[in-house]
């Protein structure tokens, strides 16, 4: 599915996740943050290569598999029956197949299809800096990590190159229509850049330093989104970027993984960088050369390739004018005070977005919601569709025949809301959604040149699958906020979160709708909805 698409993958696929700033203030300088965390990067690969970082598992009863005496148990039981072992306590492992394909791995355009390449043997890490393109090796001969002041040493020599701009900056082609892109690479490798180009395609991740700081919460989104496409490999694996003043984050490529394992290596490094840093704001860099280190990429460009630049960057900057940005922080409430309601967090802010939609517009469309299905072996995901009739109904009750229904009223139909959302979710977990399958039989009547059956050419299934409200949630005590685009152009793409007390969210849209609006109207649904809950609000 992704790789068969032909759109740029910048907004239409790759999202982001920024990290939460380092506790100790003076940890966040781009310097001294950029080292350690790439450190602890190299940490977590060494450690899922060695085959020994913890896996991932889904306890249904915490109490009893997520304990430290059931994990020295089930260390000693063989890999045969150890998942029976997870089983009788109600813990079901889950897949990490995706992991490999966090380092040393990058999205290869292709005319049709593109492909993904990965090379786990090279050494080297790409760094990104107003454009220009640097390369070291941060692993020696025997896999060890280099020494942190090294790494430190090389950072700051590329930092302090005062190089500007390329007049034709090379990495806008990533962000290009995926054909156009493949055309382009073949005249590159063609024009002699073979050897700079497998230097970036192999290098264990993209570490981008920007120069400037960020502003604000919306400045953050665009910046780690979308950048200027100047100083990010959006076809990489992943990109680590990191502002000026520390502010970082993680721009993935959407073809290979989830946010799930994004989210674990996001986790890991966080907490790594953080309690167990490597280097501290005084540390002195090694004194090495890094000049005879650091590999500057140099790429050989023909006329075709310079106006290829040119238009990439203009389609580029056209494109990211239309893009609108916002977030909003309701901290009326939030995690706990729902659980103390016996209602799902997630189905409580979903119905939110139900009402606020109802609101604004007068109507009810097609919702996505992402949901992991890494349970199976090679699972990806499934859909949840949020609206339903139950939250239809609920949500006209609340915008528009309120009067007429009591506080008790209204909680039971909030209570059915979260109750069929909590079925829906359990359902698209354990793949009996329904979105999946039928992309599956549909790309199987393709691929055998079997006539579309009349059901894939219905009217109902277009509009299902024009999804107006696309939605998806990640939280984690390392990720201050992430965001991605909306994937239809008259729609909205919403990143949430719901934390003990607060509940997040950061949308965006292109012209067709208004997200100021909207998430104004978000904010009252769960005013709304909290008072309702409270009982303040609803007919006596």
């Amino acid at each position: 599915m992704y790789l068969r698409a032909r759109e740029s993958v910048v907004l239409n696929f790759n999202p982001f996740m920024a990290f939460n700033p380092d506790p100790k203030a003076e940890y966040n300088d781009q310097l001294v943050r950029a080292t350690n965390m790439t450190v602890s990067a190299l940490r977590f690969l060494k450690t899922l290569r060695a085959g020994f970082l913890e896996p991932e598992v889904f306890h249904l009863n915490p109490s009893k598999s997520d304990t430290q005496a059931f994990k020295r148990f089930i260390r000693f039981v063989p890999s045969s029956l150890s998942w029976f072992g997870a089983y009788m306590v109600n813990a079901y492992p889950l897949d990490m197949s995706q992991y490999f394909r966090l380092f040393n791995s990058t999205r290869l355009p292709k005319l049709n299809k593109d492909e993904l390449f990965t090379d786990e043997s090279k050494r080297h890490l790409l760094v990104l800096r107003n454009g220009n393109f640097y390369v070291f090796d941060v692993l020696d001969r025997d896999g060890n990590i280099v020494a942190p002041s090294e790494i430190q040493a090389h950072l700051k020599y590329i930092i302090s190159d005062s190089s500007p701009v390329p007049a034709f900056p090379l990495a806008c082609l990533t962000s290009e229509n995926r054909d156009t892109w493949a055309r382009l690479r073949q005249e590159l490798l063609e024009n002699g850049n073979k050897e700079a180009l497998t230097k970036v395609d192999s290098a264990i991740f993209c570490l981008c330093l920007d120069d400037f700081p960020i502003k604000d919460l919306n400045h953050l989104s665009h910046t780690m989104l979308h950048g200027d496409g100047v100083n990010r490999w959006y076809d990489k694996s992943f990109n680590l970027i990191l502002a000026k003043d520390g502010t970082a984050a993680v721009h993935f490529e959407h073809s290979w993984g989830d946010g799930v394992a994004v989210l674990r290596f996001q986790n890991e490094v966080f907490k790594d960088s953080t309690q167990s840093p490597v280097i501290a704001p005084l540390s002195q860099p090694a004194a090495v050369d890094s000049a005879a280190a650091v590999q500057k990429l140099s790429f050989k460009l023909n006329d075709a390739l310079k106006e290829g630049i040119t238009k990439a960057k203009q389609n580029f900057d056209a494109t990211m004018k239309t893009l609108t940005l916002e977030a909003i922080q309701f901290e009326k409430g939030g995690k706990e005070f729902l659980k103390k309601q016996k209602l799902s967090p997630d189905a409580i802010t979903q119905l939110a977005f139900q009402v606020a939609f109802l609101r604004q517009y007068g109507q009810t469309v097609a919702t996505y919601e992402s949901c992991s299905t890494a349970a199976f072996k090679h699972g990806r995901t499934e859909t949840i569709r949020p609206a339903s009739v139950h939250t239809k109904k609920c949500s006209e009750a609340l915008v528009r025949n309120l009067p007429k229904h009591s506080a008790a009223e209204l909680q039971q139909m909030i209570a059915e809301c979260s109750k069929f959302h909590n079925q829906l979710t359990k359902e698209a977990a354990m793949g009996q959604g329904f979105d999946r399958h039928l992309y599956g039989l549909r790309h199987l009547a393709e691929s055998k040149g079997i006539p579309l059956p009349d059901f894939y050419q219905d009217r109902a299934y277009a509009q299902i699958n024009h999804n107006i409200l696309s939605t998806s949630t990640l939280s984690s005590p390392a990720v201050n906020m992430g965001g991605f685009a909306p994937v239809v152009p008259d729609g909205f793409g919403v990143g949430y979160g719901v934390h003990d007390n607060w509940i997040g969210c950061n949308v965006s849209a292109y012209p067709a709708r208004n997200v100021q609006e909207f998430l104004q109207c978000v904010y009252k649904s769960l005013e709304d909805i909290f008072n309702v809950l409270e009982g303040k609000l609803g007919s006596k």
